[in-house]
């Protein structure tokens, strides 16, 4: 009876996952140019990688991108659940709604709705500039401004995430161990350090891990946006594997880009697993 419960997600993470990524891993041990035979070459493609400083800079970004919006999107996402829970429940209602929005609206739908914002011709956020007496920001065409909207848009999009989980965690909080802190004269601060903070670290550590596999291997918003412009100052591992592999038509070396951080976020998706049910089981 188990097993037939368990046979349909089986099975989809047989065929969507595990045979993808043994057929993208047995791909990049090959040179091959899509003309002729593939040739074995081993960790060659790696190799050739690591010894490129423009893969270097990618690697870089990549790791700017994914640790600055988790870390933002995990703030925004706590803040506003804790605003939301403190509301009435009709109007708890009415603002979870409206906060879900950017999670729900397709990606590439909505990162086109921000490149509109940021047209530095006739685009909101330069007209809204110019009203205030400042100078037009190119805002896509500048690698400083590039990087700080691909973040802004990454933010926007994930922190409703971070939001719903953080609020169902937040609603497991028994209200009298912040009744019993609020009669020994504890603060604001202290509640959430001493009584929410530990009650909710696990699911804080999950939608962290998960946010930045998801982080890593972004690829829509900055294609979208920017496409890894001006000159590669926002390509990250997605964009970059993509460039290679498809338009560059070397399937092998796009492929190597694309495992380069596995066992790096491996390690980390363990590490904080093995946190989570060291945890638990003490509790």
């Amino acid at each position: 009876m188990a097993l037939g419960f368990l046979a349909p997600s089986a099975i989809s993470f047989l065929l969507f996952a595990l045979i993808p990524t043994i057929g993208v891993l047995g791909l990049s041990l090959f040179s091959w140019n899509l003309l002729g035979a593939g040739r074995f070459v081993g960790l060659d493609n790696f190799a050739y990688l690591v010894s490129r400083e423009r893969f270097w800079m990618v690697v870089y970004q990549t790791c700017l991108f994914a640790v600055t919006a988790v870390a933002l999107k995990a703030f925004l996402g706590f803040v506003a659940a804790h605003l939301v829970h403190n509301l009435p429940a009709k109007g708890q209602r009415k603002w979870r709604g409206m906060l879900l929005v950017p999670w729900v609206i397709p990606a590439a739908m909505s990162v086109l709705g921000w490149r509109l914002l940021f047209e530095p011709s006739f685009g909101a956020f330069n007209w809204i500039l110019e009203r205030l007496g400042m100078d037009r920001i190119i805002w896509l065409g500048e690698a400083g401004w590039a990087r700080f909207s691909v973040v802004l848009v990454t933010v926007w999009f994930g922190a409703p995430f971070f939001m719903v989980m953080y609020l169902a965690s937040l609603k497991s909080v028994p209200e009298e161990l912040y009744e019993a802190a609020s009669i020994d004269g504890a603060t604001w601060w202290q509640r959430i350090r001493y009584v929410t903070f530990p009650m909710m670290r696990n699911i804080i550590a999950l939608t962290m891990i998960f946010s930045l596999i998801g982080s890593f291997a972004g690829f829509t918003i900055v294609s979208v946006l920017t496409n890894g412009g001006p000159l590669n100052a926002t390509q990250v591992l997605g964009t970059s594997a993509f460039l290679v592999g498809i338009m560059g038509g070397n399937l092998p070396l796009g492929a190597s880009v694309s495992l380069f951080m596995t066992p790096v976020l491996a390690a980390a998706a363990i590490y904080i697993l093995c946190g989570v049910a060291k945890r638990g089981s003490g509790a």
